[in-house]
């Protein structure tokens, strides 16, 4: 018996982005688009006939803007939702207010270019579907309240004059689907002076920086979006940057990261499976691996290196998880150490970092 389709509702002004993202999803024999519409009034009688396993939706539209379409949406009839935005960094920062909302992915419209480029953005448009059709929904609204910090002294040995060591711990992050919000939660979390961590978030281009600089404004710890010889220090998190791999380095006692091209790992780029067996081979019993939320197997053959290597390693649990895909796969293969839900990684990821 064949498993039924994914059933998916286009909303778009553009015509042409609306023909060209069926075109794309079409390709993919798993998914069907029932419908498509013009604004968010043509889209609710569209549900209206048909309700759709998910949706994919441009912020920027006329008549009702997405934000306050997908409002709707998630308080009446929670359907999982596909932000689908052009590559935009202005736009960003609706588009986190969206992943705030309840939307499940960002992906950014297929445009035209080199035939790599078009394979590559079918690949992430029709993951991002198949992985919200299995999400786990939340219907969020954005909570302005900080967790209050853990102490250091809580949890951390006094810092000791970490480079001259060998020893300084460093932390490794892979995160996909529902990871923006549970990267927020753990780092919101952590105390100034928090062993130095380099994150895989699987996001597009322009939008890793915005992310970057979002977390940085709400956390005790300083992120950014990471460049090739940032220097891995405590209280500060380095972010992969969108389309480009991280590998974590190591120079003497001074751990670095290098941004680099190369092909889809694990159909990503960044791959937290590039990252993680970097961390592995360069930080061995040195390093945390933590994988949060997120579809499909990235990370998990990683996260099993890094374990041989000695490192401890976190998973976040199915309950908490918006999609338990990657976590489940690195528990499968006997990477995990403990398997935690998102509110105790911070604090165990501390303990292990001590």
């Amino acid at each position: 018996m064949s498993t039924p389709k994914i059933r998916v509702l286009i909303v778009d002004d553009s015509a042409v982005v609306r023909q060209t993202l069926r075109d794309v999803l079409e390709s993919d024999p798993e998914i069907e688009v029932i419908a498509t519409a013009g604004d968010p009034f043509v889209a609710a009688d569209r549900i209206a006939e048909q309700v759709p396993d998910v949706i994919t939706l441009d912020i920027e539209m006329p008549r009702m803007d997405g934000l306050t379409f997908l409002k709707k949406i998630m308080s009446q009839h929670p359907i999982p939702v596909v932000i689908c935005s052009s590559l935009a960094e202005e736009g960003a920062q609706s588009t986190f207010r969206a992943l705030e909302y309840g939307a499940v992915e960002i992906v950014t419209k297929p445009r035209l270019g080199t035939k790599q480029f078009l394979e590559d953005s079918r690949i992430a448009l029709c993951d991002a579907v198949k992985s919200a059709a299995g999400a786990r929904l939340r219907t969020l609204t954005p909570s302005h309240t900080v967790e209050p910090k853990l102490t250091a002294d809580a949890i951390l040995s006094p810092a000791t004059h970490a480079m001259a060591e060998t020893t300084e711990k460093v932390v490794v992050i892979g995160a996909s689907t529902g990871g923006t919000e549970a990267l927020k939660t753990v780092l919101e979390a952590l105390p100034a002076d928090t062993p130095g961590i380099v994150i895989v978030q699987h996001m597009p281009e322009l939008f890793t920086r915005a992310f970057a600089n979002r977390l940085d404004g709400l956390c005790s710890i300083s992120v950014k979006e990471a460049e090739t010889n940032d220097t891995v220090i405590r209280g500060r998190a380095l972010i992969a940057p969108g389309n480009h791999h991280l590998l974590l380095k190591r120079s003497g006692a001074r751990y670095y990261v290098e941004v680099k091209d190369g092909p889809l790992v694990c159909r990503h780029r960044p791959s937290v499976d590039v990252l993680f067996r970097s961390a592995a081979r360069y930080a061995g019993q040195n390093a945390v691996g933590v994988i949060l939320t997120g579809m499909g197997d990235d990370g998990a053959r990683g996260m099993l290196e890094m374990k041989q290597a000695g490192a401890r390693t976190i998973a976040q649990d199915e309950a908490t998880c918006i999609v338990f895909g990657m976590p489940k796969e690195a528990i499968k293969l006997n990477g995990v150490d403990k398997i935690l839900p998102l509110q105790s990684v911070a604090g165990t990821m501390l303990a292990y970092a001590r």
